[in-house]
């Protein structure tokens, strides 16, 4: 008969003393797997880059996030020659005034690694038994295997290796891995290939480049609080060294879909039917239909034999803190609008205070849009 899996009380399992939670504080988890994620030409390499000096330095990230768990640094970067990898850096070190003889971060020089083939796996594991490191950094995913990404039987055999080599090494790995330029609303399901790769992770980088060509980084982790994106920017000329830094300028957050419909509904002559509110804001239809059933759940909005419309009691043009009129559409008078009228009581103030704080608590779950665009589904 054969013998059963070992187990363990859970008042019996040692204590790690003096273990770090971060290797990165809000960035990167202590020996956690992850991405950084973005579509082509996203700065995703420059972002491993700079998480890879920094945690071989002990010099915050991105010059923001504070190193906590330092020690020697594996990278392997397919895609770019040495040479430029050095080049890359220097312009780093030469930022944090950090000498580059001394740093302990260490380039995997092979032509190709193919984690889908066990010799290669060996190797790696052979190579990371000294020196030990910290951090473990693989750029790009797509070059690591000939296997199908999009089949979860592929990918789970690669993840279940990375996952091994995390846990027994105790170190931290990162997967520089491609999105599609049009992102979804949750940028881990917009991760090419296998949702596997999403369930995987423990923290993820996403990089979106937004139209003035500045990035959006999103950091996500399995067992932390997300921090609020960031913006950045690359610095590059003017013999600056290349690299990537905050931008101090604020990120604007996009409105709710939610509040978007609740104030085009608040501004409508009349009942909207979902078709002509999904071409009016130019939404996805199944958004649309989560927004509506949540906005109504809420009471914040009514169905009639009509349309969609706003409460009688809710229709507040001139008060309402949440909604103004569209850009160059007149405001409409009370005595002109079929479902308004005007509730100037204190009960009315508190209730339409109360909105924003409901709007709130269901922002993440009907998504945002910019404008009269939105991001699709």
């Amino acid at each position: 008969m054969s013998a059963g899996l070992p187990t363990l009380p859970v008042h019996a399992i040692e204590v790690e003393p003096g273990a770090a939670q971060w290797l990165v504080e809000d960035l990167w988890g202590a020996a956690a797997v992850g991405v950084i994620g973005g579509a082509p030409k996203a700065c995703k390499s420059t972002l491993a880059l700079d998480l890879a000096v920094s945690a071989a330095s002990a010099t915050p990230c991105l010059g923001r996030f504070e190193v906590h768990a330092p020690g020697p640094v594996l990278v392997y970067l397919a895609e770019d020659a040495l040479p430029r990898i050095r080049d890359r850096v220097v312009q780093l070190c030469r930022h944090r005034t950090v000498s580059l003889s001394g740093l302990p971060l260490h380039v995997v020089t092979a032509a190709s690694v193919r984690l889908d083939l066990e010799r290669h796996r060996r190797a790696l594991q052979q190579t990371l038994s000294s020196p030990r490191p910290t951090l473990l950094i693989l750029d790009p995913l797509v070059r690591l295997h000939r296997l199908d990404e999009n089949s979860a039987s592929d990918v789970s055999g690669l993840l279940g290796f990375l996952r091994e080599i995390n846990r027994r090494y105790q170190l931290a790995v990162v997967l520089v891995h491609h999105m599609p330029k049009r992102s979804r609303r949750d940028l881990g399901q917009a991760l090419r290939g296998s949702s596997g790769l999403y369930a995987w992770l423990d923290s993820a980088c996403y990089l979106v480049r937004l139209a003035d060509q500045r990035l959006r980084l999103t950091i996500e982790h399995r067992a932390a609080a997300s921090p609020d994106p960031l913006l950045l920017r690359l610095a590059a000329g003017n013999e600056e060294p290349l690299r990537l830094l905050v931008d101090t300028a604020e990120l604007s957050a996009p409105a709710s879909l939610a509040e978007a419909v609740r104030t085009h509904l608040l501004h409508a002559p009349h009942p909207l039917s979902r078709t002509t509110l999904r071409q009016q804001l130019r939404v996805n239809n199944a958004r649309l239909g989560e927004a509506l059933r949540t906005l109504q759940q809420h009471g914040l909005i009514v169905r009639s034999s009509g349309g969609w419309g706003a409460p009688a009691e809710r229709q507040h043009a001139s008060t309402d803190p949440l909604s103004c009129p569209p850009a160059g559409r007149a405001s409409l008078n009370r005595s002109d609008h079929p479902f308004r009228s005007d509730h100037s009581t204190p009960a009315a103030r508190r209730e339409r205070n109360g909105l924003a704080q409901t709007l709130h608590a269901i922002h993440r779950t009907t998504g945002h849009v910019t404008g009269r665009a939105t991001q699709r589904a």
